[in-house]
C-alpha cells in the first residue's frame, strides 16, 4: 500500500525531540568512550582508527558501548537547537527559487535551466545566509540567472528585488550566541521564534511561464484576475506573436492554494501553461522551521578540561553516545548530576609506579583483565574499563571477573605491579541503564589538561 512519511512529520519529530531537553521526565547525557584503538577483525569492533567502523544497531552493541564508556556530561536545553543545512550566499551561484510543488514531477529545474534539479524542496538551494548572518529565501532567480548581488537588509514583510533581478524574502538572523553555539561548517541554527516579517497567507509572489502557447491576440492585458480559491490576485499578461511572453503579478492577493487565469482574459491564447507559485501556510517567514526543512537537531556540548576530574585528560576517545535517562548508581534513580564517571577504579595505599594509559592490567589471584584509562600519581587512583572481547577476564564458566584487594595488579606494558587497598566496580553511571539513542565512532580525539573539546552532534529525522 503506497504511503509516505511527510516532511512535516520529520519536522514535528525534530521539534518534539528538541523540546524534550527542557521537559520533566527526560534527562540526556553525552557520553565519550572507546579509549583503545579500533582493530580490524577484533571481535565486535571491526575497523581501524583511520577508518572507524559503522556502529551496529542492536542490543549487543549498546552493551558494548557501555563497557568502554569513560564519562558522560548532562545536556541542557540551551545546548540544543533545530538546525538546517548551511548555505552561504556566494556570488555567481544560480540558486533555486521557492516552489510549493517541487517533487518528482516538478523538479527545481523543470521550468528553467541551470538550477539544481532537486526532487524535494528541502534539497533545493532556495535559501541562503549572507555575510552578516541574515537568512533569506529566494522567491525568484531571474529565470536561472546567476546571483551577483548579496541580499542584505530589507527586514520587513515585503519581497524585494536586488540589482541582479533576484527576488528575496528576509527570514531571520542568527544572534552572536547562536553563531557560537549552533553554526558549523555544514549546519546552522534555524529560528523557532514567531516573526513579524511574514507575508500574506496564500499570496501569489511568483509566476512562471511553462508553455507560452500559440494563436493568441497580441496585446498587453492588464488587470487579469487570478482565479482559484483565494481572492484579490491580479496580473498583467503580455502576448506577442500569439504566445504569452510575460506575466507580472500586480496584486499578490491572499488565501490561494491553487491558482490559474482564463485564456479568454488574455487574448484566447491556446495551450498556454502558467504556473502560479503559492506561498506557504501563513505566508513566507511565518514558521522558519517548517518552511526551511528543520528536521535536524544539533547538540552542542563543551568538555572543559577534566570537568572537575570526571573526564580523563590523559587518554583519548573514539566514540560518542547520546544516553537518555541513565541511572546514577549513587542515588539509584535517574541521573541529574552535571557529570558522571563511567569507569571502574582501584586505589593503592602508596605509589607502585606510573601505569601506562591503555595498557592491559591483570589480577594475579582472580585473573581479572582490564585496560587503564588513567592513573593519578597524587591520589594513587587507577581508573580502568573492562571491555568484553576475545573472552578475556572471564572465569571458567564464562562470567566476568572483577578485580579485588587480594589481587596483585600488573601492567602488561609498564611492568608496574601493586596491590590495591580498595576497588570500586560500580561506576557513577550505571552501565546498561537508560537508552543509548545515538552512537558515533570517530577517529581518535586526544585530550589535554588545558584543553576544551567542542562536540557537535547532528541528529536527522
Amino acid at each position: 500500500m503506497p504511503a509516505i512519511i511527510t516532511n512535516k512529520f520529520r519536522v514535528h519529530s525534530a521539534e518534539q525531540f528538541n523540546e524534550s531537553f527542557g521537559e520533566a521526565g527526560d534527562t540526556y547525557y553525552l557520553g565519550i568512550g572507546r579509549p583503545q584503538a579500533f582493530v580490524d577483525n577484533q571481535a565486535f569492533n571491526d575497523g581501524t582508527d583511520a577508518a572507524p567502523p559503522t556502529p551496529n544497531d542492536d542490543i549487543g552493541s549498546e552493551f558494548y558501548a557501555y563497557d568502554d564508556m569513560l564519562s558522560a556530561k548532562k545536556i541542557s536545553s540551551s545546548d540544543v537547537s533545530i538546525v538546517i543545512p548551511r548555505r552561504n550566499w556566494t556570488s555567481g551561484t544560480v540558486y533555486d527559487y521557492y516552489r510549493h510543488d517541487i517533487g518528482n514531477i516538478n523538479t527545481a529545474g523543470s521550468t528553467i535551466s541551470a538550477t539544481s534539479g532537486a526532487t524535494n524542496l528541502f534539497d533545493a538551494t532556495f535559501y541562503v545566509m549572507n555575510s552578516t548572518y541574515d537568512v533569506y529565501k529566494c522567491i525568484d532567480n531571474n529565470n536561472g540567472g546567476s546571483s551577483t548581488t548579496e541580499p542584505t537588509g530589507n527586514k520587513s514583510t515585503s519581497v524585494f528585488t536586488t540589482a541582479d533581478s533576484y527576488k528575496w524574502k528576509y527570514m531571520y538572523s542568527l544572534t552572536a550566541a547562536e553563531q557560537a553555539a549552533f553554526l558549523s561548517t555544514d549546519f546552522m541554527h534555524v529560528s523557532t521564534e514567531s516573526t513579524d516579517y511574514s507575508t500574506t497567507a496564500g499570496a501569489i509572489e511568483n509566476v512562471k511561464i511553462t508553455d507560452g502557447g500559440s494563436s493568441g491576440s497580441d496585446n498587453t492585458y492588464t488587470s487579469v484576475a487570478i482565479r482559484g480559491d483565494g481572492s484579490g490576485g491580479v496580473c498583467t499578461v503580455v502576448v506577442s506573436s500569439g504566445a504569452v511572453t510575460s506575466v507580472t503579478i500586480t496584486n499578490a492577493g491572499s488565501g490561494y492554494t491553487f491558482a490559474s487565469i482564463l485564456a479568454s482574459d488574455f487574448g484566447s491564447v491556446s495551450g498556454a501553461d502558467i504556473d502560479f507559485i503559492i506561498s506557504p501556510e501563513g505566508g513566507h517567514a511565518t514558521d522558519c522551521v517548517k518552511e526551511l526543512g528543520g528536521f535536524f537537531v544539533m547538540l552542542n556540548v563543551d568538555l572543559t578540561q577534566s570537568e572537575s576530574g570526571e573526564f580523563t585528560t590523559d587518554n583519548d576517545f573514539r566514540r560518542i553516545a547520546l544516553v537518555r535517562n541513565p541511572i546514577d548508581s549513587t542515588t539509584g534513580s535517574t541521573a541529574t548530576a552535571s557529570t558522571l564517571d563511567a569507569t571502574k577504579s582501584m586505589t593503592f595505599s602508596s605509589n607502585p609506579g606510573t601505569f601506562t594509559v591503555d595498557e592491559k592490567i591483570t589480577g594475579s589471584s582472580t585473573g581479572a583483565v582490564g585496560y587503564v584509562v588513567d592513573y593519578n600519581t597524587s591520589t594513587y587512583v587507577l581508573r580502568y574499563i573492562q571491555p568484553q572481547f576475545a573472552n578475556q577476564g572471564v572465569d571458567a564458566n564464562g562470567n566476568l571477573v572483577n578485580f579485588t584487594v587480594s589481587d596483585t595488579v600488573t601492567g602488561a606494558t609498564s611492568g608496574i605491579s601493586g596491590t590495591p587497598s580498595s576497588v570500586d566496580t560500580t561506576p557513577e553511571l550505571t552501565h546498561d541503564s537508560g537508552d543509548i539513542l545515538y552512537i558515533e565512532n570517530r577517529k581518535p580525539i586526544s585530550r589535554a589538561a588545558d584543553q576544551t573539546e567542542n562536540i557537535k552532534l547532528i541528529v536527522e529525522f
